[in-house]
């Protein structure tokens, strides 16, 4: 069988028998043979590499698993279809974010982007990039960003309902919030579906108590601790924008000798690792984070396998799962 045969079929060609495809199958499963990735760049000229962007403050705290569990699932991704993959972290309070994120691709260093929060929510960026010529697929990115190219996420207004809705029918009818940073689509359409819930339950949002928290441990901690400082008219279920924030107020809620879930339910959103450590095991949203990496990347692959330097716009809604466990129970009699 010809070399060039050969080559057709790791990368992928079409134009190859089905009969010759098995034969190269079996024979690299015979010989155990593994795709050099720096000798076809060398060969080809493209590089072969996704970069994904990671959004990170070196003067703070990071987030215990968002960006991790993206990473495994692009890495995954990427392994099986012969790509490798780039992280590149940038402070996005720094003004010359967008300039260095840009810069890879200036430098020749990327054949697609990932985009995460909170640089998928930055129309300026996206344009830029896709000014560029590169492929990008934006992770949770809002309206602005699904009308320009490609996102992946769950839907977070959906998942904010459900939340509000398990703890509506529950009983609880006083409510604590803690949201997300400022001008985060993701966080904010979560908020946004809470406050849903309970228009159509009834009630007025604004008696709600809100404060806001920047996704970290530390601000969750903070959060907790004003919200809950007066003893009258306490709160009975506290939502946080997610599991790090919903992990600090447990710690402040222990603190200042609250019962949970017997005076106030806790509950998050991601579903990370920590949720089940905490004491009491925290009732949470499931997002996929690694599925929604994968399906970012094949999205990407697919896009640069036909040539294409912009993918159609719109939203790949990934189904979100409500877990329910140990931090949430009905309110105690008054």
């Amino acid at each position: 069988m010809g070399r060039s045969t050969v080559s057709r079929v790791l990368n992928g060609s079409p134009s190859v028998t089905e009969a010759a495809r098995e034969r190269v199958r079996r024979a690299v499963a015979m010989l155990d043979y593994k795709v050099n990735l720096q000798a076809r760049s060398l060969a080809s000229g493209v590089s072969r590499q996704l970069v994904l962007v990671a959004a990170s403050d070196l003067e703070s705290e990071p987030n215990s698993y968002y960006h991790s569990g993206l990473e495994l699932g692009a890495l995954r991704a990427c392994a099986e279809a012969g790509y490798s993959l780039g992280v590149h972290s940038f402070n996005p309070a720094r003004a010359d974010s967008v300039r260095q994120i840009v810069g890879l691709i200036d430098g020749g260093r990327c054949d697609g982007l990932l985009l995460p929060p909170p640089f998928a929510d930055d129309p300026a960026l996206v344009d830029a990039i896709l000014a560029r010529g590169c492929p990008l697929v934006a992770i949770g990115g809002g309206p602005e960003t699904r009308a320009r190219t490609a996102v992946v996420g769950v839907d977070d207004c959906a998942a904010g309902t459900a939340l509000a809705h398990h703890l509506l029918a529950l009983g609880h009818r006083r409510f604590g919030y803690i949201r997300g940073p400022a001008g985060h689509v993701s966080a904010e359409g979560r908020f946004e579906g809470f406050v849903g819930a309970l228009r159509a339950a009834g009630l007025d949002p604004a008696e709600a108590r809100v404060a806001r928290g920047d996704f970290t441990f530390r601000t969750g901690i903070e959060a907790a601790a004003a919200l809950f400082a007066e003893p009258h008219d306490r709160p009975t279920a506290l939502i946080c924008a997610n599991d790090d924030m919903a992990a600090g107020a447990l710690l402040a809620l222990h603190k200042l000798g609250i019962d949970i879930p017997g005076q106030v339910s806790v509950a998050g959103f991601d579903d990370t690792p920590v949720s089940e450590i905490v004491w009491p095991p925290l009732t949470t949203v499931h997002q996929p984070v690694k599925t929604i990496a994968q399906r970012a990347v094949e999205q990407l692959v697919a896009a640069i396998g036909l040539g294409r330097e912009r993918l159609e716009p719109g939203f790949e809604v990934v189904p979100y799962r409500l877990v329910l466990r140990e931090s949430t129970a009905g309110p105690m009699p008054a």
